[in-house]
């Protein structure tokens, strides 16, 4: 008995030593292992993300990556206005700083892996240099191919290879309310992209240009935005913006483009000739009012009164008179001065078109043979159409 005894006390002085030893060197060992923490993970029920290349609706990302990369920017320089430096006002209030170039800023577009480029007139007008940079940052030095002061557009061209090329769409097929993008570089910031819709087609009398048939659109256009590109949800060119009515400098919500129909017809003449070649006929035209009606008694209510026809020109020749009302030109009608012009300068010198006229009770149609539209001499007014 007194040796189990002594076995017991020994083996529970060897157990506590080594529970001692344990809680002093690793007390982790005699710890119990820590609580589960609770599950605070939600579970969400996520819709499945669009495929990379798709777009969400209502994006109009995929025509603007089609046509963003053809938009370019020009920076032009021009000499310096020296009559403001030579004025002793001038001086009083600036010193004698001497005369400072000046610099200007506009968009473009190209149209042709050749290198040709669309933009307006007044973006390029008296420039001495112009620098065109493009969308992938590549730059280069850009010349005048020729310029149309009657529609305010200019062709450019530049050296460079694998340039991106817009795709020009049919303008004619346009509708008041079809979604369009503007891009252009406004006030510098950068290439930009604006929605809005057409507002409205064929406007004119605003007094911008000589031939006026222009795209109304609310996109946001501002300064810098000129000769940029106009295009349609896929991406097409539909116009050349132009100019902006605003009473601030920015964007109104009304913004002018030039159809890519007309831009089209201006780069053929130019990079064909040189210059651009209208039809022109020889005539004085008015647009119908009570007093014009009274005064020459026609009996139409709509189309262009021609109160005066010059001698020998193309429309005497086929047999046109004062007092007769033109109706259609080649197959379209006209209803304004801006309209027949348009229609007019649109036919070719030296082919004859039809022109159905209304001689007080009289409907007739003429053949007229077009000559070349006559540029107004300095100093000079309109020329006849």
């Amino acid at each position: 008995m007194r040796r189990i005894w002594l076995l017991f006390s020994q083996a529970v002085t060897v157990a506590l030593a080594a529970y001692f030893v344990v809680l002093t060197l690793k007390p982790a060992w005699l710890q119990a292992p820590p609580a589960a923490a609770p599950d605070t993970r939600v579970t969400l029920s996520e819709a499945p993300g669009p495929a990379p290349a798709a777009a969400p609706p209502g994006s109009f990302r995929v025509a603007a990556r089609k046509a963003a990369p053809a938009v370019v920017s020009i920076n032009t320089s021009k000499p310096a206005d020296r009559s403001a430096a030579s004025d002793p006002w001038y001086r009083f209030f600036f010193g004698d700083q001497g005369a400072q170039p000046q610099s200007g800023l506009g968009s473009g577009v190209i149209i042709s892996p050749d290198g040709y480029i669309l933009t307006n007139n007044h973006v390029v007008e008296g420039a001495t240099e112009i620098d065109v940079v493009l969308d992938d940052s590549r730059r280069a030095r850009a010349r005048v191919i020729g310029t149309d002061p009657d529609t305010d557009l200019a062709v450019l061209k530049i050296n460079l290879d694998r340039l991106p090329v817009i795709t020009l769409g049919n303008s004619d097929a346009l509708q008041v309310g079809d979604q369009v993008l503007a891009i252009g570089n406004p006030f510098g910031v950068g290439q930009t992209v604006t929605s809005g819709i057409v507002s409205a087609l064929g406007r004119n009398q605003l007094g911008i240009n000589t031939f006026e048939n222009f795209i109304q659109t609310d996109a946001a256009i501002n300064p810098g935005n000129s000769g940029g590109a106009l295009v349609d949800v896929n991406g097409n060119l539909m116009g050349i913006n132009t100019a902006i009515y605003s009473r601030s400098g920015g964007s109104m919500g009304i913004g002018f483009a030039i159809p890519v129909s007309t831009a089209k017809m201006v780069l053929e003449g130019i990079v064909k000739d040189g210059v651009v070649t209208r039809g022109w006929i020889g005539v004085e035209p008015a647009d119908l009012s009570p007093e014009l009606i009274e005064t020459f008694g026609v009996k139409a209510s709509k189309g262009v009164l021609i109160t005066g026809v010059l001698q020998n020109g193309p429309a005497a020749q086929a047999g046109m008179r004062p007092g007769d009302v033109v109706l259609q030109v080649a197959g379209k009608e006209v209803g304004s001065v801006s309209e027949l012009l348009t229609s007019v300068a649109s036919l070719k010198p030296g082919v004859a078109a039809p022109f159905r006229l209304q001689r007080r009770d009289q409907d007739l149609e003429l053949m007229v043979t077009p000559g070349k539209r006559p540029r107004p001499r300095p100093g000079e007014g309109t020329p006849q159409r």
